[in-house]
């Protein structure tokens, strides 16, 4: 039996993850995302407008080009979690394969979305729902099993490819997160079980494996989060906060800290609205009464010059834009662009860490020191990683005794990273550690 592993996307950065598995003739995808700094370059890009062509020559979806050589046939494409870095190509690239698209119901949820609005492609592929812990039968020899994770957006999961020569584990993104806020912990019997049954190999991101230690838990960003925004006796300022609009877990804390501040808090912008009203109709989340929500930039004015009216002591918004980006809320904000006026012992709470690239770094300083010459106080990196740190990604290898190991989604020096702990794990860089790049492809055998 021939097992190769196709490196479409993601094996030299962050983002634009996407790899093929193939099984004799029968090839699964795993992932189709974009690099979400290439399309910030470009400021008036209207992605659903673009062709795909135009996209992979930016460098901002993975360029499958490969797959047009390969002698097998798509069977079925597999998205583990909702981040636009895995599912933000399918849009542009799903409709070339006459494949199911796989997901779970909230990541199901949002690929529908983002298909609804695409402009350029008519995107047909049939969209099944597959919950952590059920195993979907791809083809006779070869089936996906998703075994429940945890990340930084609802509802991830670990994609196991059964074949006859092994499991194959895709593991991109996860962290070990043993008290989420919302959903359960990883399913560790079940990796345990898998290890004990035998791993073929393990396709596995690298985005955080220089950081020592392990991962703290959605717990302590929850404690975090209220420590900063009760820990003050000038309430009479205004507060705001930015975090991740798809992080349902952190905006979850965030409006729990906001009734014990007696203030009303307020979601504010389009992908904030989306993402939580998506995870409203999947039962993910229930959201108090009292929580505004608002999305169009007509109606965020209206609720921020109430804002201003009302006293700014009385809300706390929870916006975007923490990476600096030059149409978020917070930019428009710091601009002053909006009802909203920033003064002296104002706080602005980031709930997020900065995207290490060069265009976010730079983003971010413009914005930090925009909000600073308002006289903002700034809290930063009120935050813990959605991501695996060192001491996680060894637990992890220890339970799956993989045969071989794939490091992905990472630039060189993060994958030669994940490259030295694995040795430390007993592999070989010659025998079975394998770094791959964009368009390679390699085959394994147990």
């Amino acid at each position: 039996m021939e097992i190769e592993v196709n490196a479409i996307g993601g094996y030299e950065e962050v983002g634009r993850n996407m790899t093929a598995i193939r099984v004799n003739e029968d090839i699964v995808i795993i992932d189709m995302g974009l690099r979400l700094d290439r399309i910030a370059i470009h400021e008036d890009a209207e992605i659903e407008r673009m062709h795909s062509i135009d996209l992979i020559k930016m460098g901002a979806i993975p360029n499958d080009a490969v797959l047009s050589r390969s002698k097998g046939l798509v069977k079925a494409i597999v998205c583990t979690h909702g981040h636009l870095d895995h599912i933000g190509a399918v849009p542009k690239l799903a409709h070339r394969y006459e494949a199911p698209i796989i997901a779970t119901p909230f990541t199901a949820e949002l690929i529908a979305q983002q298909i609804s609005v695409e402009k350029k492609f008519g995107v047909e592929n049939p969209l099944y729902t597959l919950d952590a812990g059920q195993i979907y039968q791809i083809t006779p020899d070869v089936a996906v099993e998703f075994v429940r994770g945890t990340h930084s957006i609802p509802d991830p999961v670990f994609a196991v490819l059964h074949t006859p020569a092994g499991a194959l584990v895709y593991a991109n993104d996860f962290k070990l997160d043993r008290t989420p806020v919302i959903g359960k912990p990883p399913d560790f019997n079940r990796l345990k079980s898998l290890g004990k049954e035998g791993v073929l190999a393990l396709i596995v991101e690298s985005t955080r494996v220089k950081v020592a230690g392990k991962t703290p838990s959605e717990q302590i960003a929850k404690d975090l989060v209220r420590d900063v925004l009760l820990g003050t006796e000038e309430l009479e300022n205004g507060v705001l906060v930015t975090t991740f609009s798809s992080h349902i877990a952190r905006v979850k804390s965030i409006v729990e800290a906001a009734d014990e501040m007696d203030r009303h808090p307020l979601l504010l912008g389009r992908s904030m609205e989306r993402y939580l009203r998506t995870a409203e109709s999947v039962g993910l989340v229930e959201l108090p009464d009292n929580v505004g929500v608002y999305g169009n930039r007509r109606s965020v004015d209206k609720i921020l010059k109430r804002v201003m009216q009302d006293g700014k002591e009385k809300y706390l918004p929870i916006i975007t834009g923490h990476q600096g980006e030059p149409e978020a809320m917070l930019t428009r904000v710091a601009r002053e662009l909006t009802p909203y006026q920033v003064t002296s012992g104002d706080k602005i709470v980031f709930s997020a860490e900065v995207i290490p690239s060069p265009l976010n770094v730079a983003n971010r300083y413009s914005l930090e020191t925009k909000l600073k010459m308002h006289g903002a106080r700034l809290y930063t990196n009120v935050h813990v990683s959605g991501h695996a740190a060192r001491e996680d990604h060894w637990e992890f290898i220890k339970m799956l005794k993989p045969d071989h190991i794939f490091p992905t989604h990472g630039d060189l020096s993060m994958t030669s990273s994940y490259v030295e702990l694995a040795e430390e794990a007993g592999y070989s860089l010659r025998d079975n550690i394998h770094l791959l790049r964009n368009g390679q492809n390699m085959a394994i055998e147990r």
